[in-house]
């Protein structure tokens, strides 16, 4: 068999279509209107069941996520949702698991689970940020509302005895060998940038440990409200995509907020909105703050470790320029605080 990942992009997507054509027989009815609607970590298919309701078909990218882990993320969206918190709502195969297994003789092994399709618009891209038109104010207040209903959720919910998921902790994100990769290994940096870059590691690791960890400021964490994961509809704002999910400061999930943000010329009007909107349902101490530049660094950080893991895929090879330009300036900005 072919290595899937030598296959070119279009062929690759042929391939995934047929494996959700295939899988979606797990499932109770008849679809159709089978449609890729997104492709970067996992492959996304929309579909239409035979009773009309439209759902969202995820293959999940092999190697990422352990079977438990997936299965964990499925069981703390539920969770979620029990807690009047508004998330994806997962729909169970014909024998009631969350998740299932299928075989397809070009891509191997995938692990499958659908949801049902939440309606809304994105706030906009990684790539391009918030779109230009949008309420700001509410928006982020409202993405900093949710963000600290899920956290104080986390710190009272009993996880069931076989959770597993990774973390966003001191050894996830500046260890020796980082969740999304060994950021300054990246071959595009400069040795001017490789040593700015370990010089903000060695001061970020004293400072986590100075911040500490504890049930008010670190737990399960969304991980990724960045703005194509946030649907406006209305007077209401949804939360989409949970795979990045894991334990985590939550200063580290408003530094997500913001870091697409950073270039808008609106950019103090977000961060206020965001942090008021988060401070009135779960108040921030002034520890909490005099984080943000800390935590904006470590996102950074993070995505160079996620373009130098996935080299020579259209997104790292598009987005690297921007992510080490950012990286840099937030490394800087940290140091001189």
């Amino acid at each position: 068999m072919t290595e899937f990942h030598t296959l070119s992009h279009d062929l690759q997507v042929a391939h995934l279509h047929d494996l959700a054509r295939h899988a979606l027989q797990h499932w109770e009815g008849d679809f159709a209107d089978i449609e890729l609607v997104k492709y970067r970590e996992n492959a996304v298919f929309s579909a239409r069941r035979d009773d009309g309701q439209r759902v969202a078909l995820r293959i999940h990218r092999n190697g990422y996520h352990c079977e438990a882990a997936l299965r964990s993320e499925l069981q703390w969206m539920e969770a979620l949702e029990s807690a009047g918190i508004t998330v994806p709502q997962i729909i169970r195969a014909q024998d009631q698991r969350h998740l299932i297994e299928v075989s397809h003789a070009e891509i191997g092994r995938r692990h499958i689970d659908m949801l049902a399709w939440l309606p809304g618009a994105t706030a906009g891209t990684s790539e391009a940020g918030v779109q230009a038109d949008t309420e700001i104010d509410f928006l982020f207040a409202e993405a900093g509302a949710i963000a600290a209903r899920i956290h104080l959720h986390s710190a009272d919910w009993q996880q069931p005895d076989e959770f597993v998921r990774h973390a966003w902790d001191e050894e996830g994100l500046i260890g020796a060998n980082p969740f999304w990769g060994r950021f300054w290994e990246l071959e595009q940096l400069s040795a001017e940038q490789r040593e700015l870059l370990l010089e903000a590691r060695r001061a970020a690791r004293r400072d986590l440990r100075q911040y500490g960890r504890h049930l008010g400021n670190f737990g399960m964490i969304h991980a990724d409200l960045v703005p194509e994961n946030l649907l406006i509809e209305g007077p209401q704002l949804r939360l989409i995509d949970f795979d990045d999910a894991g334990f985590g400061w939550h200063m580290f999930e408003l530094a997500t907020a913001l870091y697409f943000c950073l270039d808008d010329p609106r950019y103090e009007q977000i961060e206020a909105a965001l942090l008021e909107g988060y401070h009135a349902v779960k108040p921030l101490t002034e520890a909490d703050r005099r984080t943000l530049a800390l935590f904006l660094l470590l996102r950074g950080t993070t995505y160079l470790g996620w373009i130098h893991t996935r080299q020579g895929t259209p997104t790292a090879i598009e987005m690297a320029p921007m992510l080490i330009e950012r990286a840099c300036l937030l490394a800087r900005h940290y140091l001189q605080e």
